[in-house]
């Protein structure tokens, strides 16, 4: 009898500690991170840094240079305009339409430090 009222008390004293030792950890998440977007300020850094590292370079002469700069200038003053419309903020419409040509950008940028053409 002195040996059951033992290994009942204790399995009653070891339960308790052997719930708390099981641990489950979290798994890993298989879903890769979300892909930020940068924004248009961003970008717009970005690619002035780009052209400035191509005229150091030698890889942007001084007339592509000026387009490139003179076309950035465009997108600028578009985004300005609409924002103006806006109240101070772009719609997604203008958003899009203002990444797509930020992409047109980039694609000069690349194709220009990429010609044949050297100052």
């Amino acid at each position: 009898m002195k040996l059951t009222h033992f290994t009942f008390a204790a399995a009653l004293i070891l339960a308790p500690a052997a719930i708390f030792a099981q641990t489950t950890t979290a798994p890993a998440p298989t879903t890769p991170p979300p892909v930020t977007q940068k924004t248009i300020q961003e970008r717009k850094v970005d690619q002035q840094d780009r052209v400035a590292q191509g005229v150091k370079s030698g890889q942007l002469t001084a007339g592509e240079t000026s387009k490139l700069e003179h076309q950035e200038s465009g997108i600028n003053k578009e985004e300005s305009g609409m924002k103006a419309e806006d109240n101070g903020k772009l719609s997604a419409a203008d958003k899009k339409l203002i990444t797509k040509q930020q992409n047109q950008e980039s694609r000069r940028i690349y194709r220009d430090k990429r010609n044949a053409t050297k100052r």
